[in-house]
């Protein structure tokens, strides 16, 4: 069941360092919701930006920027990872995995 507008999901993330595409707000009144716990600066930003985006890549930018904002903001793990990234003192990942996610993604694999 999806939260209320005013709610924010309360759904763990698999991996603190990549967002995928079922983790945190699902809808555009989820993401406006939990934007706007987390900072109405950044909720204004957003609209402005996504008012102004045009449709297809350009959107699709500014809403994963914005999910982003929102998983930085309310995910321990995730700024956890950011910091530890951040001070050199993370696990980096083989660029293998990097190439292999690409390509999946893609659909070249």
């Amino acid at each position: 069941m999806s939260a209320l507008p005013h709610e924010p999901s309360p759904q763990a993330y698999a991996d603190a360092h990549r967002l995928e595409a079922h983790e945190g707000p699902q809808t555009l009144a989820e993401l406006r919701a939990a934007l706007a716990v987390v900072d109405p600066i950044a909720l204004a930003a957003f609209n402005a930006r996504f008012e102004a985006a045009r449709f297809g890549r350009e959107q699709a930018d500014v809403l994963a920027a914005a999910r982003r904002t929102v998983a930085l903001a309310t995910r321990p793990e995730v700024a956890a990872a950011v910091a530890a990234s951040l001070a050199g003192t993370s696990q980096t990942r083989p660029a293998d995995e990097l190439w292999a996610y690409l390509d999946e993604r893609d659909g070249a694999a």
